[in-house]
């Protein structure tokens, strides 16, 4: 058994996945399928789960009824996703064809679009 540095806290539990709350699973789970390269590893009504393996950590998404989405740049206290592109103007292309939409804000390196149930995500070049 290996020592544990002295600054370095000790582990609690491992990362199991992220999970966004939408009105339908499914149709966002495809939307991010094809954004990040992840498959389908659990499926039902009203919970997927996407990831590169069963057995790693994913992204999850349950059905929440009268979910509203988050009012962007006003609602800025929850979590998104930055997603690492070659080109910004191409990808920022291929997310409109899936169904995301431009949001204001962004700059020279990353632009800021929302999901098909709007959620923000950020695309970043660097």
């Amino acid at each position: 058994m290996s020592a544990t540095p002295a600054s370095m806290p000790r582990m609690i539990g491992r990362w199991h996945g992220l999970v966004i709350d939408c009105p339908e699973p499914r149709a966002l789970a495809e939307f991010y399928e094809k954004l990040l390269g992840m498959v389908r590893v659990q499926d039902d009504d009203a919970f997927v789960v996407i990831g590169d393996a069963p057995d790693r950590p994913g992204v999850a998404f349950v059905r929440v009824e009268g979910w509203l989405p988050p009012k962007w740049p006003e609602e800025t206290a929850q979590m998104h996703f930055d997603v690492r592109v070659d080109d910004l103007a191409s990808a920022g292309e291929q997310v409109l064809a899936l169904g995301a939409r431009r949001l204001d804000g962004g700059g020279e390196r990353f632009h800021v679009y929302a999901d098909p149930a709007g959620h923000p995500f950020c695309l970043v070049s660097w």
